[in-house]
């Protein structure tokens, strides 16, 4: 290749396109063992993304979602690669990956990289095949992917690499398939998921640590986290025989900071864990300042740029040469947006295909590389999706649990869509090689109306989802996360005194949004406390509480809710819960007990007294405003109609929903737009389906879910969706 001229190179380059992998494999149906009991626990309620306005603990394991391994997160069987590629017969030793004359090279051939981002931790393990082959067909030669620091190590020191975070099992399907890989490795990742992908516990360290920093405390986490990362990765690096040709560090530190003895200092841990030879990357938005303050010159780091999908790419490309060595300087948009995020109250975005078509266009008709964000989007499923602010933090605006984001494969895998066509045109166009027929889409089922009967209040099972050694006594409020619970709920109790009148009720930090409750403490059989109302961290209001005639003190709940933590911007350290006094009518209010919510109670009720529940179910017919647990029930006669569902939660108000003892997320249709959340196949099972749902307020009037064939996102409140 070395005596070719350049201008045999481009013709080289343009005859030859970009893949030298094998044929795909013919498509085949994706089976499926519908998960069998016995049903494990979610794990301490702990089933709990980037507002760039030019711009979200569900630990997915078994134990947590409520599955065996060896059921619906099991990771599917990868062969095992020592030598060299499978695909190419080569020795490890003859395969690079290189850059020169602004060029990427694969092997010594010119190599044009047309990627996507698929992340494994938004799709069960059951579908990645399906979803990459649809990438493929899309003409994808490359997945990108980020790594989720906090799923991998959800507690200090416990780490987890099984089920739905197998990250080798992924990335050794991809290499499978023929696609290359471009790993986000972080640690920070931003990606709409929760903390930007930091353990939450890490905000429980005192003193706070400084995150994305050189915080010398911060910083030997990140070395413990990548000590144990990173060698997993390092047989999987292309030059060892695996598809990983490059390695992204941090995300976007210049729209952050300007800590570059923080980057220097993650260049140095990459390098010692997997060589000299992986080309390190970052990426940045497409602006002289935060170029300046992201990338890292003299450490032999390529940049990459991203920015809006329509901005005329080329002068980007030549500003991005500036922060390149000469001649190391390909043009690559790492995040060619093929859609976009949406928060909850917003209309779902969606951006037009021929449009989005024709940007990408743009980069690959003069040779410029480009990655798909997103190829396939994915969900949420969990507490695991993650927050925005705007000018301050309470302008705090929570991701929708559906990732769909608009990308030419839908959530549920979808592909036949304006989108992903205009896609597979343009990219057919200018790779030069001929694309497999994209699968057809998956069968959709809609198993129709079921009834729902509520199994008890909130508080009627509050003994049951607290453990009393688990309680925490304070003169002052706590956060979440200094009581270790990091996803979902906690409840802050304390006590007023007999009230003569009304009065108000303030917090002047509550993260994310508070119920609130009073009962006479002498009433210790008078059912559930009597709702006054919300205060959330966006509008901030105070309450009135009326007055409560009792003949003893008064007994004050505050159910607090973690909707999802900032992973974006400067407010990025989201500590949740009560982070403020507490006053009434003026005076701090002393004396809490915290009490940790655990939704492991969710997989007892599915096995709740059926005469309980008939009684229980009359009295339900009054629908009573405060938190309360329903349960439906659906057959499936056969193995055949096991297929993905919807379902619509239209007319209810917001929770979360279980399937089979798995958290499909949050629902919230009165604020919409998000009225249906998805039910991927390998969640059910053929004979009887059990879901059951956490209502923070009140269900539907005829108390019913709709199980449809099709996403809906078109409910809430018009005022909201601005």
């Amino acid at each position: 290749m070395a005596s070719m001229t350049r201008i045999e190179l481009l013709v080289f380059f343009l005859l030859t396109g970009t893949s030298s992998a094998s044929p795909l494999p013919p498509y085949t149906s994706l089976p499926f063992d519908p998960p069998s009991p016995p049903l494990l626990p979610v794990l301490e309620g702990a089933l709990s993304v980037r507002d760039k306005t030019r711009r979200i603990p569900l630990l997915l394991t078994a134990a947590v979602l409520g599955f065996s391994s060896s059921s619906v997160l099991s990771s599917p069987r990868s062969p095992r690669y020592r030598h060299g590629s499978p695909f190419s017969g080569q020795a490890a030793n003859d395969r690079r990956f290189q850059i020169s004359d602004d060029m990427f090279w694969k092997d010594d051939r010119p190599f044009r990289i047309i990627g996507g981002d698929v992340h494994y931790f938004r799709v069960l393990p059951q579908y990645w095949r399906d979803r990459l082959l649809r990438a493929k067909a899309l003409g994808l030669n490359t997945i990108q992917t980020y790594v989720p620091w906090n799923l991998h190590e959800p507690e200090p020191n416990k780490w987890v690499f099984e089920g739905i975070v197998d990250i080798e099992a992924y990335l050794k399907l991809a290499q499978e398939l023929g696609f290359l890989v471009m790993l986000r490795a972080g640690p920070y990742i931003c990606a709409e998921w929760d903390l930007g992908g930091f353990p939450a516990w890490l905000l429980a360290i005192e003193p706070p640590l400084k995150l994305r920093s050189s915080d010398t405390t911060f910083l030997h986490y990140v070395e413990r986290w990548w000590a144990i990362l990173l060698p997993k990765i390092a047989p999987l690096l292309y030059q060892n025989g695996g598809p990983i040709i490059m390695v992204q560090v941090e995300n976007e530190f210049g729209s952050y900071g300007d800590d570059k003895a923080y980057l220097h200092h993650l260049v140095t841990l990459a390098r010692k864990h997997l060589g000299h030879d992986i080309i390190l990357y970052t990426t940045d938005g497409g602006s002289r300042e935060t170029l300046d303050k992201g990338t890292i010159p003299g450490e032999g780091v390529f940049s990459a740029v991203d920015f809006s999908t329509g901005e005329d790419p080329w002068p980007i490309f030549e500003l991005q040469k500036e922060y390149n060595a000469p001649g190391q300087s390909p043009p690559l948009s790492a995040e060619f947006y093929t859609g976009w995020l949406t928060h909850w109250g917003e209309q779902i975005a969606e951006t037009d295909a021929n449009r989005t078509a024709a940007a990408l266009e743009k980069i690959l008709s003069r040779n410029g590389s480009a990655v798909l964000y997103m190829a396939h989007g994915g969900t949420n499923f969990g507490f695991y999706s993650g927050a925005n602010t705007g000018q301050n933090e309470s302008d705090y605006k929570a991701d929708l649990t559906s990732y769909d984001y608009d990308a030419p494969i839908k959530e549920s895998g979808d592909v036949d869509n304006l989108k992903y066509k205009a896609l597979r045109r343009v990219i057919q166009e200018y790779s030069g090689v001929a694309l497999s027929l994209p699968p057809p889409d998956n069968g959709k089922k809609g198993y129709g109306l079921v009834t729902v009967h509520k199994i008890a209040s909130f508080f009627e099972v509050l003994d049951d989802m607290n453990n009393p050694m688990t309680a925490v006594e304070s003169e002052q409020p706590l956060a979440m996360e200094s009581v270790g619970q990091m996803f979902g709920f906690l409840l802050y109790v304390s006590e007023l005194p007999i009230m003569g009148t009304s009065s108000i009720l303030k917090i002047q930090k509550v993260h994310d949004r508070a119920q609130v409750f009073v009962s006479c403490m002498s009433d210790k059989n008078g059912g559930s406390p009597t709702h006054v109302g919300v205060i959330e961290r966006w509008s901030n209001g105070e309450l009135e509480i009326p007055k409560v005639s009792c003949s003893s003190n008064i007994s004050l709940f505050i159910l607090v809710e973690n909707m999802g933590r900032v992973n974006y911007g400067k407010y990025i350290f989201d500590r949740k819960g009560i982070l403020s006094d507490v006053t009434v009518d003026g005076a701090v209010l002393l004396g809490w007990k915290m009490y940790p919510i655990s939704l492991d109670i969710c997989s007892k009720l599915f096995n709740v007294n059926p005469i309980k529940q008939v009684s229980i179910s009359r009295t339900a017919e009054k629908i009573s405003a405060e938190p309360g647990f329903y349960e439906g029930r659906f057959d499936i006669y056969s193995i055949e109609q096991v297929k993905d569902t919807f379902i619509s939660f239209r007319g209810w108000n917001k929770g979360i929903a279980f399937v089979n003892n798995f958290n499909i997320g949050r629902f919230w249709p009165s604020f919409g737009p998000q009225c249906t959340l998805y039910v991927p196949a390998p969640i059910l099972r053929q004979g009887e389906n059990v879901v059951v749902i956490l209502e923070l307020h009140a269900p539907n009037s005829g108390l019913t879910i709709n199980l449809v064939k099709k996403p809906d996102f078109t409910c809430g409140s018009k005022q909201y969706q601005k």
